[in-house]
């Protein structure tokens, strides 16, 4: 298990009253010694010293080391192995540290992924257009990433691996726990074909609130390590309950600046309710593709910077 001293060093801050995502992008980059942050910290929580800090540290660091096999690292801020965040995302919603399963790198410039999302129980016309959207992604060299919940996220990573391509999973839960736990086997499948499962949670939830909360922290990490987001289907939030985190998801990527592509055909998904949200995403501004389109996701660069992605 790789775990950096560096990461730990976010991790134990994170603890202490007033400390949040928020504060640690802000003051924290990478490699500061610990009587830096500490002298940083106590502005927020005067309780914290020296010792106490590296006493949280070190808990830290033992309740990580009995995850065992399930993480094969961790990574902080300022790592080397830590992904580049979006530019349009606020400081409050970046990561500060990752626990990963599988190939770290598949997110660490993420300019080939797209997010493929979807509601929990699509149809099976859903589910073969779906299929088809995400084979002309993996032919095109993209990588799936979806949350592993049922339904469509199941369908986009299945696919993928069907077809070869690579799959990032963000989890809602520790590493141990994937939730649903009858998605263990294809979580396993995704590490043993070269994929990556990733979640910022090392502990368990506490509260049904949290828990909840959870979901909607993994919406935006899906949407935050893509170049584009792909909805096959969902329900909206007028539809009492039925509606899934692709609704957040979409708004996170109008905040964060992604590109929004919607599967929908007019004339057959036109009163279909599993495309409310769909079509408010398009009324809203994003584009209409259909499985029998023709599309080419490109990457423009110069000089290493992305420029643009297009489907």
């Amino acid at each position: 298990m790789l775990i950096s001293e560096n990461a730990l060093n976010v991790l134990a801050a994170n603890e202490y009253c007033g400390i949040g995502k928020a504060w640690v992008n802000r003051n924290l980059h990478g490699g500061e010694p610990v009587e830096q942050i500490v002298r940083l910290i106590a502005e927020k929580d005067a309780s914290v010293d020296v010792d106490s800090f590296r006493r949280t540290k070190n808990a830290i660091r033992e309740e990580i080391h009995t995850l065992g096999d399930a993480i094969d690292g961790v990574t902080g801020i300022g790592d080397t192995d830590f992904p580049v965040i979006q530019s349009g995302v606020k400081e409050g919603d970046r990561p500060i540290a990752l626990f990963y399963k599988g190939d770290i790198s598949l997110v660490k410039a993420a300019i080939c992924n797209v997010a493929v999302i979807g509601l929990l129980t699509p149809s099976a016309q859903i589910e073969k257009d779906e299929r088809k959207v995400v084979r002309k992604l993996v032919a095109q060299g993209k990588c799936i990433v979806s949350g592993l919940a049922l339904g469509c996220d199941s369908i986009a990573h299945r696919e993928t691996l069907d077809c070869g391509g690579k799959t990032v999973a963000f989890l809602s839960s520790q590493l141990t726990e994937v939730n649903p736990p009858s998605n263990r086997p294809l979580a396993e499948e995704i590490v043993a074909r070269g994929g990556l499962l990733v979640t910022e949670y090392f502990r368990k939830v506490h509260s049904k609130r949290e828990f909840i909360g959870r979901y909607a922290e993994r919406d935006r990490l899906q949407v935050m390590f893509a170049k584009a987001v792909v909805l096959a289907a969902s329900y909206s939030q007028r539809d009492y309950g039925k509606d899934s985190g692709s609704r957040f998801a979409m708004g996170k990527a109008v905040e964060y600046g992604i590109p929004r592509y919607v599967v929908y055909n007019s004339v057959r998904d036109s009163v279909n309710p599993m495309f409310n949200l769909s079509r408010e995403v398009i009324a809203a501004g994003a584009k209409v593709v259909t499985p029998d389109d023709d599309f080419m996701p490109t990457v423009s660069t110069v000089c290493g910077s992305q420029l643009e992605f297009n489907l």
